[in-house]
């Protein structure tokens, strides 16, 4: 029997990217990212339950430009696994499946990830 000289299933290299493809990935990874985060913040809480010498290496860190990214990065994480998550919530209530809907629901998503982000961070820096 002859062996075919192709994959038995499509991969990503045949796939075009779209948006619903790409938030399904960013969803995952963003979850991923969270709990790195809520690791990060045990050892912050540590480090301050444990005096003004640990406060200060812990915030050495935080302020940097660095740590300032990841705070910012973790931010976004959140919002934007806030907003997929709800978005997946009506789609398991079967609504929003048609693929037009899908795309502008994927839009509101990024769309609110980034203001939310924005304005939490204007927000914590006195900015308002």
């Amino acid at each position: 029997m002859a062996t075919p000289q192709r994959p038995l299933s499509p991969h990503l290299g045949i796939y075009r990217w779209q948006l619903t493809m790409a938030l399904s990935i960013l969803h995952r990874a963003s979850g991923v990212f969270l709990s790195l985060g809520a690791v990060l913040l045990i050892v912050v809480v540590a480090c301050i339950a444990s005096g003004p010498a640990s406060y200060e290496f812990i915030q050495g860190w935080l302020v940097n430009p660095v740590g300032q990214l990841f705070l910012v990065a973790w931010t976004a994480a959140l919002y934007l696994h806030m907003a997929n998550g709800v978005r997946h919530v009506v789609w398991d209530m079967g609504i929003g499946l048609e693929k037009n809907t899908a795309i502008q629901s994927g839009l509101y998503v990024v769309v609110f990830s980034v203001i939310a982000t924005a304005l939490s961070w204007l927000l914590a820096l006195g900015v308002f």
